[in-house]
């Protein structure tokens, strides 16, 4: 609407300046043109006659048989830059006098600061100062985008980040425990006791659960879980910053910088027009980047040493800070009748500091008797969102589950799903308007991928399918892979997606590669565990991120054309992968995936 404005006040200020009527001039490529006169001008030429117009109420939209760019493949304007190394992202950043800034957080969640011998470190080569801050004190307002953020730590300020990484090694700092110092032994223990106890009211309930199981032929039951994730986006945290007492500059790669901004004013004691947050390209952002402390962090050292500062984290500093992907339980119960017929669906799921399920998503509205209920599990490990908030989990969770109800049912997983969307269609269960999925659609993308994928005529040995619906956008995947040992090496993914009109085929297909290998690559093998409060792996050696002779070998992507308008697409094609991979490697192996990473050797229970 904003274009289609825009283009509307140009013509009507090249209407006016030839002295012509608005309907004979057409546009394009950004000129103005007037057949008749023959008479040509620039988007530019117009703008500031256009300018003076008042701005109408609305404009008509071009048809979208008559896009020219929309849907049409457009290269990443800094691609040349990324490839070849030029400064782009934050960690570029050169400013004359600026010095590098390092933090040293608590050894474990739990602990907070007591102490330091910073005297022993500041005589070393290049180091100008180590000192205390407390990032948020008392009274700063503090915005939803602080969380993860730890109050008080120790910064060091030098001349260079290896001599900042040097005196983090020599100093000496001690640590008081705040709170308790939990285990990954805990967390299991409490989810699953938890997952043990009903709470006070459900968040959704159809029909009887209870009665409905008691008559049911066949019942199923399984529980499946998964860890910690940290983001480990390539670029670690860092943000410049340059506060004076006139104003504070501020230049980084964050995802909200209108709420880093309120956080400074607040923390600053600064008007916010007076802040200015430069974007700088991110080096991954993936949730990870919503929380923007980090930038909070290098302001207040800023402030501090009277001097611009350039924050840097390690990866060690970042993989142990927290912001990590919840770790989640869910149990799933399904009845089933004589006839195979799906007539009971129980979801029972809790997480860290996050109540995981989405009651209003498939199965509900095509099950008669359906409850959903969840908990969450306060604790002092921070959390936040990751890459599909929620979803990266339940998904895989409840398609590993369908796929064991229908193979208890008797019934091909794919037609098995789609009886079950005919239902919502034809005779949903409850009030429809409280489904937050159209069963059309996700029925849709199934029926795609089935015949993209050749599944009805194909050996289906050794493959899996998963559907899913997040972030307004419809997802469906079929697997094929081979094992090597305990390892699956995935050959092929189909992937079927609605998500309305694609504006950039090329770029909508390398976000759907990007989730799938991400879901692929933390699904089958990486985890963050503590001990005691403290972070098991810090670092690449000990946290498994997919390398590139594990990623899939081809992945096939299909749009569903249909002109809606467009949704999501940086998320919805990781949720459902995890589902299709347990799926496949079920089939290849003989026996159910229920602890993520699949290849970590845990015990399979369920």
């Amino acid at each position: 609407m904003a274009g289609a404005t825009a283009r509307h006040m140009l013509i009507a200020a090249a209407a006016e300046a030839w002295q012509v009527p608005a309907s004979e001039i057409t546009t394009e490529s950004g000129m103005l043109y007037h057949k008749a006169t023959d008479k040509s001008a620039g988007y530019g030429e117009m703008a500031s006659a256009a300018a003076k117009m008042s701005v109408p109420e609305e404009v008509e939209l071009k048809e979208t048989k008559d896009f020219k760019i929309i849907g049409t493949d457009q290269l990443n304007v800094d691609g040349p830059k990324i490839v070849t190394g030029k400064p782009l992202f934050g960690l570029d950043i050169q400013e004359e006098g600026m010095l590098t800034a390092m933090i040293v957080h608590p050894t474990a969640f739990g602990m907070k600061y007591n102490s330091m011998d910073a005297e022993s470190v500041k005589s070393m080569p290049g180091i100008k100062d180590v000192f205390p801050i407390d990032v948020y004190p008392e009274g700063v307002e503090k915005q939803w985008s602080d969380g993860g953020g730890i109050p008080k730590l120790v910064a060091i300020v030098g001349e260079s980040t290896w001599q900042c990484m040097q005196a983090k090694k020599a100093l000496k700092v001690t640590w008081e425990e705040d709170s308790m110092l939990e285990s990954s032994a805990y967390h299991e223990e409490a989810l699953e006791k938890l997952l043990s106890t009903a709470p006070k009211e459900a968040a959704r309930k159809d029909g009887d659960v209870n009665a409905a199981f008691k008559k049911a032929a066949k019942v199923v039951e399984s529980t499946y879980s998964a860890p910690f994730l940290a983001h480990n986006t390539m670029e670690p945290m860092n943000f410049f910053a340059n506060v004076t007492s006139e104003k504070a500059e501020l230049k980084g790669p964050v995802q909200t910088p209108e709420f880093l901004e309120k956080s400074l004013a607040s923390r600053l004691d600064m008007p916010v027009e007076k802040i200015d947050i430069m974007m700088t390209r991110m080096g991954g952002g993936f949730g990870r980047r919503l929380y923007g402390h980090f930038g909070v962090e290098a302001a207040v050292i800023s402030q501090k040493m009277q001097a611009p500062i350039k924050l840097v984290y390690t990866r060690e500093d970042d993989m142990t800070q927290g912001t990590y992907r919840p770790a989640y339980k869910v149990h799933y119960k399904a009845g089933l009748d004589e006839k195979g017929n799906l007539i009971a669906w129980h979801v029972r799921g809790a997480g860290t500091n996050d109540d995981l399920v989405f009651e209003n998503r498939f199965p509900a509205g095509a099950v008669d008797n359906y409850l959903a209920e969840k908990h969450a599990l306060q604790t002092n490990v921070t959390t936040g969102a990751w890459r599909a908030p929620r979803s990266n989990f339940i998904a895989g969770a409840e398609q590993s589950f369908m796929d064991e109800v229908a193979e208890a049912a008797g019934k091909d997983p794919i037609e098995f799903r789609l009886e079950l969307f005919e239902r919502a269609i034809n005779n949903p269960v409850g009030d429809p308007e409280k489904n937050d999925y159209d069963p059309e659609r996700y029925a849709g993308v199934l029926k795609l991928v089935k015949e993209k994928s050749g599944w009805a005529t194909g050996n289906n040995e050794n493959r899996g399918v998963s559907a899913y619906y997040c972030h307004n956008s419809y997802v469906a995947q079929v697997l094929d892979l081979k094992m090597d040992g305990n390892k699956p090496m995935v050959q092929k993914v189909w992937c079927a997606v609605d998500c309305g009109i694609v504006i950039n085929p090329l770029s909508a297909k390398n976000q759907i590669e990007g989730g799938i290998i991400d879901g692929v690559g933390h699904t089958t093998y990486s985890q963050l565990t503590f001990k005691d409060g403290v972070p098991e792996q810090t670092n690449f050696d000990t946290y498994h991120l997919i390398r590139n002779n594990e990623a899939p070998k081809e992945i096939e992507s299909f749009f569903v054309d249909n002109g809606i308008d467009p949704t999501g697409l940086g998320e919805p094609s990781l949720p459902p992968i995890s589902g299709a991979l347990a799926n496949a490697m079920y089939k290849a192996t003989g026996r159910r995936y229920y602890s993520q990473p699949y290849i970590s050797d845990r015990p399979v229970v369920g």
